[in-house]
């Protein structure tokens, strides 16, 4: 299943496909034998970029049932942003030139709690733990700012926030959105029922709709 050079649109396509397969439990497990392991050695042409949360359940070649070289993925707790991570990004479509970029949160995000639980009592956790905290607490305060309180309610701002910093932050992003080579995707992941939907998009997605359309 291709190693095709795709378009944004046609990626989201493909991501999409293959996590209704994961759903309906009709998954392909395409690219997983020796032949795909030997093809790759030589080198990479991922079709999509996945920064998640580093969940152990929300696994990107599972989910969205895909194999070796398919899928170029970048994780954090509370899938947070730092240098590290925009480097790595960067690196993907810039060096590979990977068209989409997808920032995939998840429902019931321990992250998002702690960081909830630290901004309603006023204390913040120690060690590197209140980093993430500190991270995602902006998402937090423009989550209360219109209104939302739940956990879930608020990972789906965090994550349609993370997409839009990252197109601001970064201007190699910012440069391939406005010139069409690029687009980044808001998606979230239900745990229980492993389906993931479409929040919001930035650049040129075709004709798919997302949640705020």
């Amino acid at each position: 299943m291709t190693d095709s050079v795709l378009t944004a649109p046609a990626a989201v396509t493909e991501l999409l496909a293959g996590n209704r397969r994961f759903v309906d439990g009709q998954r392909l497990h395409p690219n997983q034998d020796a032949h795909r392991r030997t093809q790759v050695a030589r080198g990479q042409k991922p079709f999509a970029l996945i920064f998640g949360c580093s969940d152990s359940r929300v696994a990107a070649e599972i989910i969205f049932d895909r194999g070796l070289g398919d899928l170029f993925v970048v994780r954090t707790a509370g899938h947070i942003v730092d240098n590290g991570v925009l480097g790595s990004i960067e690196f993907g479509i810039d060096v590979l030139e990977i068209p989409l970029i997808v920032v995939l949160g998840h429902d019931g995000c321990s992250a998002v709690g702690a960081t909830i639980q630290a901004y309603d009592s006023g204390e913040m956790p120690t060690g590197y733990v209140r980093h993430v905290v500190e991270l995602v607490m902006l998402s937090v305060l423009s989550a209360r700012t219109a209104g939302l309180r739940s956990v879930d309610e608020v990972v789906t701002e965090h994550t349609q926030q993370t997409a839009q910093l990252l197109s601001e932050r970064s201007r190699a992003i910012a440069e391939r959105i406005a010139d069409g080579r690029c687009a980044v995707v808001a998606m979230e992941y239900t745990l229980a029922e492993g389906e993931v939907r479409l929040l919001t998009a930035l650049g040129d997605v075709g004709a798919l709709k997302t949640e705020a359309q």
